[in-house]
């Protein structure tokens, strides 16, 4: 379907792509992952066209559906409500829709073209069934909805939508368009978790072939068969989930890299025998011999290796028992009650996550929680010798963008040594020249782990997180469950990520008309609800 054969792709001075083939099969449904600058994006550029390859070729059929869901799209037309925009990404049923309307309008004015403006009639109004054009309003309203819109948003201006729901109508668009072939970056950004489950759905159900970068593991593990992953200028497929994508890698570095040691020592060995007996006459020929051996032998490259980071927090003070106690917690913004009436005990070592649907009071809660915000009525208080970190799922918010990173490590720990918030920097990806970096021109991902860094310099004994893995890439948030797993502390957090409720959670709080505390982990809660998030339906 679509194949890319002995592509090079440069980029200034960085090489992309060496030599390298990738084919995408008629329902394939691979996951597309490498190292932050591999080429993902390259790589959908190339196929819809928006790039050509240095050398190589790219070659799909000319016909070919494709939709693109790209990570900068912001181009929603001011003027559509919700749902018609979401419509509008159908770009054929929709220009067919116009031209029917043009049409019945011309047909009500006679004229001497009749007959013709009525064949064409004919002819665009059985395109537009093919297409599934009648029911097109149903489809889109029926995508908004698994997206997490509501049936008052849908008549919206779009231009109302904050950027994060922008992202979602502009996913929206594309499923909705029913292509032969899906291009999705990182779909799962901007989604909450009943979201989440219903686009894994989608995408199991779809007939067409998906190509998908994604930080969500479970998303990868239920709806990829295939990882195509870019590494070292060359894509290597494995068949099968992440999961087995990672025991494979694994498997294939240990093998690379003991092929690379083996050769390194015969290499070793014969330079030795070269170097020992070069000045001695009687030992010229097989000097010479083996000489010439080693200038043929083709060499093995160092296997590269993939960075794992690692997150530490510094000695963390013991809290009191007691470390947050809420009382007949209220909040309302104008009519819409959020809040009305909770009571929350959090003790010291708990692992609180927080969950519930759109608009049901999470981000509110760990706001109040905070000291963000105040409470209509009710009152928090926290306990003896506890110390918060807090982090906001808008980074922004807690940011100074006119700063480099280290200057805002620097403003956050003024007393610190440079050398030692370099190290902190270091440990989270900013090594070198990056901690130079303007604040202001750091990717999402980028500036959450410089607020992670300042949460973890001050080494609190309670931790609220208010969605700390959005933007995170699959390694940052693997080393971030890893620090907190040993964290002594105690954690209260919303997260869409199952990876992270499964591994962290101790206690689940769900809010909304009738909050409900789950006195256990979040698989225990799947199992007792019988679902996965607080909005789906409970599994039969």
């Amino acid at each position: 379907m679509i194949s890319l054969s002995r592509v090079t792709r440069q980029h200034g001075h960085r090489v992309l792509f060496v030599d390298t083939s990738f084919q995408l099969d008629p329902g394939d449904k691979v996951g597309l992952v490498g190292a932050n600058g591999s080429g993902k994006t390259t790589l959908f550029r190339m196929i819809v066209g928006e790039e050509s390859p240095d050398e190589g070729s790219v070659d799909r059929p000319k016909r070919l559906s494709v939709g693109y869901f790209r990570q900068d799209a912001d181009d929603v037309d001011p003027d559509r409500t919700v749902l018609e925009e979401a419509m509008a990404g159908d770009a054929e049923v929709s220009a067919l829709a116009a031209e029917l309307q043009a049409l019945e309008a011309r047909m009500e004015e006679g004229g001497d073209d009749f007959d013709a403006v009525l064949e064409r009639y004919g002819e665009a109004q059985a395109r537009f069934g093919d297409l599934g054009g009648w029911d097109l309003e149903a489809r889109a309203a029926s995508v908004l909805v698994g997206l997490g819109f509501v049936d008052r948003q849908l008549k919206q201006p779009a231009r109302s939508l904050s950027g994060g729901w922008r992202m979602r109508l502009q996913l929206a668009r594309v499923l909705i368009q029913a292509p032969e072939v899906l291009l999705l970056d990182e779909p799962t950004n901007h989604l909450d978790l009943e979201s989440i489950l219903w686009l894994e759905t989608f995408l199991k159900d779809f007939a067409g072939s998906v190509l998908m970068t994604c930080h969500d593991r479970d998303v990868m593990d239920r709806v990829v068969r295939r990882i195509a992953e870019i590494d070292g200028g060359t894509i290597r497929s494995y068949t099968g989930n992440y999961a087995f994508y990672e025991r494979m890698r694994a498997e294939d570095a240990a093998r690379r890299e003991a092929e690379y040691d083996k050769q390194q020592a015969m290499l070793a060995k014969e330079l030795r025998f070269i170097e020992r007996f070069k000045a001695q006459p009687r030992k010229a020929s097989q000097v010479q011999s083996r000489a010439k051996m080693v200038d043929r032998i083709e060499r093995i490259e160092p296997p590269p290796r993939m960075q794992e980071r690692k997150f530490q927090f510094r000695k963390i003070q013991r809290s009191g028992d007691d470390v947050i106690v809420a009382k007949g917690l209220r909040k309302a913004y104008g009519d819409h009650v959020v809040l009305d009436g909770l009571d929350l005990v959090v003790r010291r070592g708990e692992r609180w996550a927080v969950m519930g649907e759109n608009g049901a009071g999470k981000t509110t809660l760990l706001s109040l929680l905070a000291g963000r915000s105040d409470a209509d009525d009710g009152a928090v208080r926290i306990g003896a010798s506890v110390s918060m970190g807090f982090y906001a799922q808008h980074q922004t918010e807690q940011l100074d963008l006119d700063r480099t990173v280290i200057d805002e490590l620097q403003a956050h720990a003024p007393t610190a040594n440079l050398g030692v918030l370099r190290n902190l920097a270091g440990s989270f990806g900013f090594s070198g020249d990056d901690v130079e970096k303007p604040i202001s021109v750091l990717s999402g991902g980028e500036r959450a782990r410089v607020v992670l860094a300042k949460v973890f310099w001050d080494a609190p004994n309670l931790l609220v997180l208010d969605e700390p893995t959005n933007h995170l890439d699959l390694l940052t948030k693997r080393a971030l469950v890893t620090a907190l797993k040993d964290y002594e502390g105690t954690l209260v957090f919303v997260s869409h990520d199952r990876t992270f409720l499964k591994t962290l959670a101790t206690r689940v709080l769900e809010v909304g008309r009738e909050p409900h505390a789950y006195p256990g982990t979040y698989d225990e809660y799947v199992t007792a609800t019988g679902r996965e998030a607080p909005g789906m339906r409970a599994a039969r």
